[in-house]
């Protein structure tokens, strides 16, 4: 054998160790449960479709007042697990000739998969990294990918138009390539469901994407014509029944439209649930594996 072939079948050998060592991408009912007896235990009031439509029993008193130590500030301990702060860092990544300003939790490179959280108006990325707020939703977020092998990401959005959806599609490039081709799943929140909508319109970005997440957001009713609805990656939308800034039936409309249609695509309602409930009640790990698996 030549010295170049010799080097060629070395390089190759050595790509394929490295692929062979990485985490494998996990599998339908392989994201490993975390706190699920306080997470996932709510009463399903009602449901549809196989599964795919939930109305989730929602109370005040009980899902805030008992869960929190400090109503709507600080959860209870028994909710939340610190040792994850070890995985933590705040970073200001140089992508595309921006800076981006994020929270990592989890692996820098070689991912099993990736999430990116957008938050909505008035946020930055330390509400997406807030351990105690919102029933210690995030902290089981960021424990769910570290036990995992994932990463997690809480990006500061600029704006919610076309440049801060720009940013958020070189993020979602960036993950995909530090984890080698891996999943990469994008979730906004409020008005942060703008950024999905451009980034579902933006047929770049949607070939880095696995998955789409949409908690008390805008509906987008132009959905279905979309390259990520053409790339039929999977949708998960939750939302309060009283939402009194983005209403119930523009999404629940946009949702039947799919669910018809053969889409994959979930809505998980929270009865009674106001704007901001879905950042508190959505089961992550329920979204994890829907959007990772597709069903």
């Amino acid at each position: 054998m030549s010295t170049v072939h010799f080097a060629l079948a070395t390089a190759f050998a050595l790509v394929m160790t490295a692929f062979s060592a990485a985490p494998a991408l996990p599998q339908e009912g392989s994201i490993k449960p975390y706190k699920d007896a306080l997470f996932s235990r709510f009463p399903v009031l009602e449901t549809a479709d196989g599964g795919a439509y939930e109305v989730i029993d929602y109370q005040e008193l009980r899902d805030i007042n008992e869960r929190d130590q400090v109503p709507e500030r600080r959860v209870k301990s028994s909710y939340v697990s610190m040792g994850v702060k070890r995985y933590q860092e705040n970073e200001t990544l140089q992508l595309g000739g921006r800076l981006i300003d994020v929270t990592r939790v989890g692996k820098q490179k070689n991912a099993a998969f990736t999430v990116i959280f957008v938050h909505g108006r008035g946020g930055d990325r330390r509400l997406g990294a807030n351990d105690y707020s919102f029933g210690g939703n995030f902290n089981r977020l960021k424990n769910l990918a570290v036990m995992n092998g994932g990463t997690y990401y809480a990006p500061s959005v600029t704006s919610f138009d076309w440049s801060g959806a720009e940013e958020i599609a070189l993020l979602i490039r960036h993950a995909f390539e530090q984890s080698r081709g891996r999943p990469v799943l994008l979730a906004c929140a409020s008005m942060g469901g703008t950024v999905c909508s451009h980034i579902a319109r933006d047929r770049e970005a949607v070939h880095y994407l696995s998955g789409l997440a949409v908690l008390g957001g805008p509906p987008d009713p132009g959905y279905a014509t979309t390259p990520a609805a053409k790339r039929r990656l999977p949708l998960y939308l939750s939302h309060g029944s009283s939402d009194s800034v983005y209403s119930l039936e523009g999404q629940a409309a946009v949702y039947r439209k799919l669910q018809q249609s053969g889409y994959p695509v979930r809505l998980t309602v929270f009865n009674t649930g106001g704007h901001g409930t879905p950042i508190r009640m959505t089961d992550w790990r329920k979204l994890l594996t829907f959007l990772l698996n597709g069903n």
